[in-house]
């Protein structure tokens, strides 16, 4: 005789009959586990990153006293080892500390639930970078699109994407079209967005740019370098402009990056033909820049010398 399935009708458990209510509170906590470092494993693709700045010395120095306060959550793996959902700062704190474990809470996830959790959580830091929310939201969005109960791919028209944006936006308190902005920063290749990072491109002027082919964008990364300034926000459109229209060359990006604007600091324009004479081909184009100062640090000295000599 076949069996049949058992039904469960979310009646009481037989154990749970003779529970106390304190017992049945313990009951529903979460367990914790004390998990080896050595154990676990990075999340793929974790698109924030784990400084080690003086944030991270306090941190370290909190756990030496204290311990782990919060634990970190994790996932099992089908190797049998974990990954981090949440935690990553607090995992290296503890290795910092020179701890061989540390105290986590393990969940069932797949592996879109695992995302979205691990987005939602390190939202919560203090400071995020731009390059982080552009790869965090990309994540999560892609996560959200493959929930079940979601359109298809093929069905996802532009209403259907704009909802998802708006739902993540008022998630992470951004607007849906903000969301989309730093979502396009992932188009930039690494020189550009690190400036992105760093201050010296804005974000508005970054989407304009996040628009360019990648050889442009290194180009553009080259002229920057050389000229000593980022595009501001009319000079990023003018850029993708002639990118479109398939004219965006070496040297109209000069050209348009050796144009006045407004408050803009005083810098120098060298032609980059000029310059690439004096430089060994060793460097590469990217780095022009930078060679040519350090080329201008060791003259410095070079006349100081002499200077000194001279007396």
């Amino acid at each position: 005789m076949k069996e049949r399935p058992l039904i469960d009708l979310g009646m009481t458990g037989y154990d749970e009959l003779f529970m106390n209510d304190a017992e049945r509170r313990e009951a529903s906590l979460p367990k914790i586990y004390n998990i080896p470092l050595s154990e676990i494993d990075d999340f793929p693709d974790h698109p924030f990153q784990v400084r080690l700045d003086e944030d991270m010395d306090q941190l370290v120095e909190s756990v030496k006293e204290r311990g782990v306060i919060t634990p970190i959550t994790l996932r099992r793996k089908t190797d049998g080892r974990y990954e981090i959902v949440s935690g990553h700062r607090r995992r290296k704190a503890c290795e910092l500390a020179g701890l061989a474990a540390v105290p986590a809470e393990i969940k069932e996830l797949t592996r879109d639930e695992a995302i979205i959790l691990m987005v939602e959580s390190n939202l919560q830091r203090s400071t995020i970078l731009p390059s982080e929310k552009a790869f965090s939201y990309k994540m999560r969005l892609e996560a959200m699109k493959r929930l079940p109960g979601r359109p298809s791919k093929e069905n996802l028209g532009p209403m259907v994407q704009n909802s998802s944006r708006d739902e993540l936006g008022e998630s992470a308190g951004e607007s849906g079209r903000q969301i989309s902005r730093y979502i396009r920063l992932t188009e930039l290749i690494p020189d550009l967005l690190a400036m992105v990072d760093e201050g010296r491109i804005a974000l508005r002027p970054a989407v304009e740019l996040s628009y360019l082919g990648k050889l442009e964008q290194q180009d553009l990364a080259a002229a920057i370098g050389l000229s000593l300034a980022t595009p501001s926000h009319a000079q990023a459109i003018k850029l993708r402009t002639f990118s479109k229209e398939g004219k965006l060359s070496p040297a109209v990006i000069e050209s348009i990056m050796c144009e006045e604007k407004p408050n803009q600091q005083e810098k120098i324009n060298i032609k980059y033909a000029e310059a690439r004479k004096y430089i060994p081909s060793s460097v590469p184009y990217e780095q022009t820049g930078a060679y040519i100062l350090k080329a201008l640090e060791y003259y410095h000295r070079h006349l100081e010398r002499q200077r000194d000599n001279a007396r």
